[in-house]
């Protein structure tokens, strides 16, 4: 049943890509961003205003231990020590719950918390939910917020092999301005 809803996911995230584009384009570079509090792979919870000082990758993914989230999460945890050493914090958001996010965190050694967006409400919020009414998604949207706790980059298209190496080089940047 899991694989057929990703499969019904990624089929029609296509047919939506036009709105849920104009969506996204809510949030701008400077804006606050939104606070939240959720749960953890751990059951601790994690808030963004507890983040501030530090620089925030948030990025959001549609599902535990598949091919594309799976890609993502593994190349964020092959380089958490350069992420680390760029004074970034990596927090992972889908709408699976806390023990979804514990097996797949134990699976594949994940050393940032994924955080349990059930209710989509975090989601909605970076306008990052794909919501087919029987089901909901999280798009594979991510946010590089600032230690202010503003949003410094915002990207829509996220290469789950490609995205980890441009959220490095852009937080390079966006730290030497």
């Amino acid at each position: 049943m899991n694989k057929l809803l990703v499969t019904i996911y990624f089929g029609l995230s296509s047919i939506f890509m036009v709105s849920s584009q104009a969506q996204a384009s809510e949030l701008k570079i400077g804006d606050k961003a939104p606070d939240f509090e959720l749960i953890n792979q751990h059951g601790e919870g994690v808030s963004l205003h507890s983040q501030q000082g530090k620089w925030v990758v948030l990025y959001f993914y549609p599902k535990n231990d598949t091919p594309g989230c799976t890609t993502e999460a593994c190349s964020f945890r092959d380089n958490i020590n350069k992420l680390i050493a760029q004074q970034a914090v990596i927090l992972g958001v889908s709408v699976d719950n806390k023990e979804s996010h514990q097996a797949f965190s134990k699976k594949y050694k994940l050393p940032f918390s994924l955080l349990a967006d059930e209710n989509a409400i975090v989601a909605k919020q970076y306008n990052a939910v794909l919501d087919l009414k029987v089901v909901k998604f999280a798009k594979r949207h991510s946010f590089i917020i600032d230690k202010e706790g503003r949003i410094a980059k915002i990207y829509r298209d996220v290469n789950p092999k490609e995205h980890v190496r441009e959220v490095m080089a852009d937080l390079k940047k966006l730290q030497e301005s």
